[in-house]
């Protein structure tokens, strides 16, 4: 009986996505971008979480980053990030700007990066685009929200 439970265990643990618990500084999240070839814009400057003004990467999880980082080499656009883990997105829980599981990207018209999104991802209506790996894009008109569920 010992041996069918722990079977039944591990089974159910094999089935469960693995997520990184792993979260960034906002310095350490703006050298990882930087070095590879992405830069943040702040209307107001500045990197503090608590202020709406500023573009904040403060807790954002690696699994984001790895994923514009991704991006950004996939179409060869130019990224710049927007909008991160600061106030104003709301502090709502789960795959939230707040909790650290989006970015906002600038965009520009119908710019490189839009180009790449549309032409790649699957369109699932209400201007959302979902990637292979189960990140959504929502197009927000002067910038691209980005959901990562990876």
């Amino acid at each position: 009986m010992t041996n069918i439970c722990i079977f039944l265990l591990l089974a159910t643990i094999a089935t469960v996505p693995l997520v990184s618990a792993e979260t960034y500084s906002h310095s350490a999240a703006a050298t990882r971008l930087r070095n590879a070839g992405i830069s943040i814009h702040s209307s107001g400057g500045c990197s503090n979480k608590y202020n709406k003004q500023c573009t904040s990467l403060d807790g954002i999880h690696k699994e984001a980053i790895d994923g514009v980082i991704t991006l950004k080499r996939a179409s060869g656009c130019p990224i710049v990030v927007t909008g991160g883990t600061e106030d104003g997105h709301g502090r709502g829980g789960g795959r939230s700007h707040w909790m650290g599981w989006k970015l906002d990207i600038r965009k520009r018209g119908d710019d490189c990066i839009t180009q790449y999104i549309k032409r790649n991802f699957k369109s699932i209506g209400g201007s959302k685009w979902r990637a292979a790996s189960g990140n959504i894009y929502y197009d927000e008109n002067n910038h691209w929200d980005i959901q990562y569920n990876s």
